[in-house]
């Protein structure tokens, strides 16, 4: 395993997001299974909420799937969410990242499209549309807005090396 993986798997089973992982994975019944990175990917969970593909909580990845392929879109994408719990200080990661969705919601009714965790974990990886435009109302935030998306994607837990941030949603 390599050595920012290692970081990332002690970093969340500090500060209790992957145990938080390991008791959603419980209550909904899933499936675990080890995975590369120290990721854990629980498969078949059968609560009701959230209502994604897939969600990550620390090194634990759930999807009501009856499988998630290793070397996937969206299995790195969740990879991203959890680099991201580790650079978050764990749980505190949830109110920010609601935050972060209500903002994107606001500025475009899209809970994901300008979400700076979701930029940052790859929004085409995750199934998200990037292409949501601003409310006519918030276009003039438009710089500001893709210059901290641009932060986002370059920031610990964004696109690989080597790989892209979807460009800014809308036209230029």
């Amino acid at each position: 395993m390599r050595l920012r993986h290692r970081v990332r798997l002690a970093v969340n089973l500090l500060n209790g997001s992957t145990l938080a992982g390991l008791g959603v994975a419980a209550a909904g019944r899933a499936r675990l299974a080890r995975c590369p990175g120290g990721l854990l990917v629980g498969t078949g969970y059968r609560l009701p909420v959230p209502p994604v593909p897939a969600f990550t909580l620390g090194n634990v990845i759930l999807t009501r799937r009856a499988a998630l392929g290793y070397d996937t879109p969206l299995l790195r994408h969740e990879a991203r969410h959890s680099t991201q719990y580790a650079w978050c200080g764990g749980l505190v990661m949830l109110p920010l990242y609601f935050t972060a969705a209500g903002v994107s919601w606001l500025a475009s009714g899209d809970a994901g499209a300008w979400n700076l965790f979701e930029r940052g974990a790859g929004l085409a990886d995750g199934g998200y549309n990037s292409a949501r435009p601003l409310r006519p109302a918030l276009e003039n935030l438009r710089p500001a807005l893709e210059n901290l998306l641009r932060l986002a994607a370059s920031a610990p837990g964004g696109p690989p090396a080597g790989g892209r941030a979807a460009p800014g949603p809308g036209p230029g």
